[in-house]
């Protein structure tokens, strides 16, 4: 601002008064270049002000009354702050709730790409019921992925729908058929001693395997190192006598367990031979009562329709019941058994969708999703474990750090501030981010890949993908009758 002398008088006078006279124009300089400052009092206000005339002088005089803002608030006006929190590789997510911009993700995608935007391709999502994570997750980690080159995906469908899994109507307009799990016979058997779990993690891992099966059916009960030598014996025992002939299932197992070969422990004592035996019993006893109860499910060869051919494959595990090993043993055994073929079919990236995945990350088998990690990348595996809440993991679980480890995290609503609090803290969100986790609508999430900080999205879907992906269809036709 330049001050003006006033003419035969000492004393400056202000220019606002310069206010009041007509704006003139101007002169130009060369090349159409002004010589002089343009300053805002020497302009026309817009006409679209409450007093006109006042406007047209020069005063500024807004149609609203401003309110106070800070710093961090007025960001939003500078576009180069608020530009999208992600790029447009991968698939679409939602909506940023900020800045109205597209939200787009794919593990896989940002896995592979150069340089990689996140260090492990798993994903965690975790929501109270009815917070819209299983249409999320059936819209953005299964349906959309599959409209990519060289992708498929491969579902562990817990959630009862009418009688069936969930994803059921899902894998039909695919034009494959739901693999079925039931308990009384009548659906399809898995074979722990499939040559296929060999062929993906080898002799170790079908050991692995039996170990975790046992201590499933024990409630959790960890098996002792006699246990764990009496049942590798058994196994590779087992093996042995069907080199070239049938399929060994585990009831062929059962027999080997508690023989104690002379030559194999010649070196032990009397008495440490009785306790291997005694520990091998032990663990005959705990299977035995497995085959017992899951006659159907655990008895005899695989079926021959558990494949993985097509692009979406449903393992139903729906009518399997919630208490009791049944489902963590199938997961258990699907999820290795599926190592095994992948390695026969190269050059497809495969999402795999635990529905209630603390199955698989809140108890033992975590042990397997941890120790087989480095497999999974190599076959291009990208595991989504969907919960409600993770409090519900031991804090001395593998489990812990198999979610810390995931890259890609999508958190709904936790009504509980316990379960809010959890969230915030095991994955790094701002502390104000808590309460935002408590109040979060329906269909909306925080979300957070890498190193990137969390952004609140609100997830959208076409109409197909909602006719698709109904959850509520039960509860729909119930509200319908008469």
């Amino acid at each position: 601002m330049s001050e003006q002398k006033t003419e035969g008088k000492g004393m400056w006078a202000l220019p606002v008064l310069r206010a009041f006279a007509p704006p003139v124009e101007k002169p130009v300089g060369e090349l159409g270049t002004s010589n002089i400052e343009i300053v805002p009092w020497e302009l026309p206000g817009t006409q679209l002000r409450t007093k006109p005339r006042a406007a047209a002088r020069g005063f500024y005089g807004p149609t609203d009354v401003g309110a106070p803002t800070t710093t961090r608030q007025a960001e939003i006006l500078n576009t180069a702050l608020i530009g999208p929190p992600t790029g447009n590789k991968g698939v679409v997510n939602g909506r940023d709730v900020l800045s109205r911009t597209s939200i787009a993700h794919d593990p896989v995608t940002a896995y592979n790409s150069s340089p990689r935007e996140v260090s492990s391709p798993n994903t965690v999502v975790m929501g109270d019921v009815g917070a819209g994570k299983s249409s999320f997750v059936k819209t953005v980690c299964v349906l959309r992925p599959l409209l990519l080159q060289g992708r498929r995906a491969v579902i562990f469908d817990k959630k009862d729908q009418a009688g069936e899994g969930e994803y059921s109507n899902v894998v039909r307009r695919y034009g494959y058929e739901p693999i079925r799990f039931t308990a009384d016979g009548t659906g399809t058997r898995l074979n722990l001693m499939d040559p296929m779990i060999a062929r993906g993690t080898g002799v170790k891992g079908q050991a692995r395997l039996l170990n975790i099966i046992t201590r499933l059916g024990r409630g959790d009960q960890s098996l002792n190192e006699w246990e764990e030598e009496a049942l590798r014996a058994a196994l590779q025992r087992t093996l042995s006598r069907f080199d070239d002939g049938r399929t060994p299932v585990l009831a062929d197992v059962l027999p080997n367990l508690g023989v104690v070969d002379h030559d194999r422990y010649e070196t032990l004592s009397p008495e440490a031979r009785d306790k291997l035996h005694q520990a091998g019993l032990s663990v005959r006893w705990t299977l035995n009562g497995l085959l017992d109860e899951y006659a159907g499910l655990l008895d005899g060869e695989t079926s021959r329709e558990v494949d993985l051919t097509g692009k979406l494959t449903s393992f139903d595990i729906s009518q399997l019941p919630d208490d009791g090993p049944a489902v963590p043993v199938v997961m258990a055994i699907g999820n290795m058994w599926m190592l095994g073929r992948l390695r026969d079919e190269r050059g497809w990236a495969t999402t795999v969708v635990y529905e209630e995945g603390w199955h698989m990350i809140g108890g033992p088998s975590a042990q397997l999703i941890k120790s087989n990690q480095k497999l999974s990348r190599g076959l291009g595996i990208s595991n989504v474990f969907v919960m409600h809440k993770g409090t519900d993991i031991p804090r001395d679980s593998p489990g812990v750090t198999i979610i810390q480890e995931a890259q890609s995290v999508y958190v709904f609503r936790q009504g509980r501030p316990e379960d809010a609090v959890w969230a915030q803290e095991t994955f790094g969100f701002a502390p104000e981010t808590a309460a935002t986790i408590e109040r979060l609508r329906d269909g909306h999430f925080i979300f957070k890949y890498g190193s990137h900080p969390e952004t609140h999205v609100q997830h959208i879907r076409s109409q197909w993908e909602i006719d698709v992906t109904n959850t509520d269809e039960a509860l729909a036709a119930a509200a319908g009758r008469k």
